[in-house]
């Protein structure tokens, strides 16, 4: 992969990428530090890419475990307050918080197919997780947010 294909493909799926980090780390400064650190762990990696195809659940794979790597070093907590809130129900409580609220083991499967499009598939492979279990928490995420909001009509 040359250098000119590596920046086209990073820039192409940064915007996922970012929302994807800030899914984990719900830090702006911190999600910059693991997208670069992602982004040049990649490619010192990059010859371990079997096929360009895969680059963008490759990249998502990298950028999860450098999230965890910068969680673990920081040993930090993330402040629901700091979020704004948007998406307000009539219960008055925000849809935003709830997901936030979700433990990030379903929280992430949850973003991942919602708010990048991802497939089970990809996710799978991204988390190095079963489909069936992706499908799961899924499943167990929507069950929350819908028992959350008392909404038994199944809008979400």
């Amino acid at each position: 992969m040359t250098k000119e294909t590596f920046a086209r493909e990073v820039e192409g799926h940064m915007n996922s990428m970012y929302r994807i980090a800030y899914t984990i780390l719900r830090n702006d400064h911190d999600v910059q530090d693991a997208l670069q650190e992602a982004a040049l762990k990649a490619w010192e990696k990059r010859q371990t890419l079997r096929q360009e195809a895969y680059f963008a659940t490759w990249m998502t794979r990298i950028l999860i475990n450098e999230c965890h790597s910068l969680c673990r070093k920081r040993k930090r907590v993330a402040y629901l307050s700091d979020l704004p809130e948007t998406g307000e129900t009539p219960q008055g409580i925000t849809l935003r918080l709830l997901i936030e609220g979700l433990p990030e083991k379903l929280r992430l499967p949850f973003m991942m197919k919602y708010a990048e499009g991802m497939n089970a598939e990809e996710i799978a492979y991204a988390l190095k997780i079963t489909r069936p279990a992706v499908n799961s928490r899924i499943h167990r995420a929507k069950e929350t947010i819908r028992k959350e909001l008392n909404w038994d009509d199944g809008n979400l």
